[in-house]
């Protein structure tokens, strides 16, 4: 695998007076090879505590959380000294030791040359406890790994050569441009997991065996999920919770005019009507990085966010390539490219990752009386539309809609298409999403004059 979190992590190193580092994200998306990976690279010696594995280590945080005492102790338990100016400790599955978190805070006062990280599935539904270390810790958000990621781990790092340092005002070469359409086929397939990309890596020379056996990983991983939902939310939360779960896929395949549509509160779960009585639950998987929320508005003013209405919004998949396996969706349609009316919603769910993936916690959308943008980009407070089309028909009435409604300076279509700029609208092909709008961010390329009609 190559993660492009890597360079935060070092980034993070080189700091003069660094806090500790909390990874976060969703199990299975890779948080701890990320951190045994930058430890053996960028260390001395690397120091892996796990406390799922092990119960008694937590005793060595419950006498007191002294960082000096605690080091002294673990240097018994690992059997070899630990250099806190040249080496990594890394304190995985935290969430199951309070106190090794709340330690984390004395670390930074006492002891802030130790380079310390933590991770930990779930830290999103349990990072309420009061004695969390406010303000002493830094986060870095893990998600799976993005279209980018899947080609530089595939051996493919000549395309993502091509889309670093290519012309956006230019089209790709008419050759790569079908070669990448391919690729991120595959990767709607796979999806970001590294478990599942690692098999796909190792044969992916043989398409028809490598499918059915990433769909049998996928299968598995699943299960995980659904274990950990069970294992710590209740029983009858877990309940209420894998059912919403599950009925997300489903309510996007049922989504009849080949896009996603408003989340549907009626029937998700049985008995359940309405946004309060099912608040919990999506909060719960929204924490736990397994859904993505994107807020629906009808009216767009600086700022975008204050104009979210919270019961109305959409729900998308963690990671596109388990929405497949969870609708049971055919590799092979897939790959032949005749999604039918699944195509739309696969082709969001993937532009959603890709979005978060680039930093942003939170997703918006445009709906109108019968116009719909999929996503709108806030960059510096000013707002992009995307719309997302996952055939090669690029015409759109809802973004002519919003055009003339808010005349923003630039608006974006994601398709099968090659990149084509005419005049504020610009066309890119969707697999190239992570790179157009990593560049945007980037090049700040909104003007800072808000249009009058804003």
């Amino acid at each position: 695998m190559q993660r492009l979190a890597i360079e935060k992590l070092k980034k993070w190193k080189r700091e003069w007076f660094r806090k500790p580092l909390i990874i976060r994200g969703a199990r299975q998306v890779g948080k701890t090879w990320i951190l045994k990976e930058f430890g053996e690279k960028d260390f001395r010696e690397t120091h892996y505590l796990n406390f799922e594995e092990d119960s008694k280590l937590e005793k060595i945080f419950e006498e007191n959380l002294n960082p000096e005492r605690i080091i002294h102790e673990l240097r018994y338990y690992l059997d070899k000294q630990i250099d806190i100016n040249e080496d990594l400790l890394i304190l995985d599955e935290i969430q199951r030791c309070p106190k090794a978190l709340t330690s984390l805070k004395y670390f930074y006062e006492k002891m802030p040359e130790l380079a310390i990280c933590a991770a930990g599935s779930l830290l999103g539904v349990f990072l309420n406890w009061d004695s969390f270390p406010v303000g002493k810790v830094t986060f870095l958000d893990l998600y799976p790994m993005t279209f980018e990621e899947f080609l530089l781990g595939t051996e493919r790092e000549d395309y993502v050569d091509l889309l670093n340092n290519h012309d956006w005002a230019e089209s790709l070469p008419a050759m790569a441009h079908d070669k990448l359409w391919e690729f991120w086929k595959h990767y709607l397939i796979t999806g970001g997991l590294p478990e599942v990309l690692e098999q796909y890596r190792q044969k992916k020379d043989n398409l028809y065996e490598t499918f059915q056996k990433t769909t049998i990983i996928q299968k598995d991983l699943i299960e995980t999920y659904i274990a950990d939902i069970a294992k710590h939310s209740g029983k009858t939360n877990a309940m209420h919770i894998e059912r919403l779960w599950r009925n997300v896929p489903a309510q996007l395949a049922r989504s009849l005019d080949a896009s996603s549509s408003k989340f549907v509160f009626k029937d998700a779960v049985p008995g359940y009507r309405g946004y309060d009585r099912l608040a919990a639950p999506i909060d719960w998987l929204e924490k736990a990085d397994l859904l993505l929320k994107t807020y629906l508005m009808d009216t767009v003013a600086p700022p975008i966010g204050a104009y979210i209405i919270e019961n109305r919004f959409k729900l998308y998949h963690f990671d596109v390539g388990l929405l497949n396996t969870m609708n049971e969706l055919s590799p092979k349609l897939i790959l032949d490219y005749n999604f039918g009316s699944y195509k739309g919603y696969i082709a969001e769910n993937f532009i959603a990752q890709e979005i978060r993936a680039l930093g942003n916690k939170k997703l918006y959308c445009w709906e109108g009386r019968t116009s719909e943008i999929e996503f709108l980009l806030e960059v510096d407070g000013f707002p992009v539309p995307i719309e997302v089309k996952s055939g090669k028909i690029t015409k759109s009435k809802s973004l002519k809609v919003f055009e003339e409604r808010y005349s923003p300076r630039q608006s974006i279509i994601f398709s099968g298409k090659n990149v084509n700029i005419s005049g504020e609208r610009e066309y890119y092909p969707i697999y190239a999403a992570g790179w157009v709008l990593k560049k945007l961010i980037e090049n700040r390329k909104i003007s800072t004059n808000y249009p009058s009609n804003l």
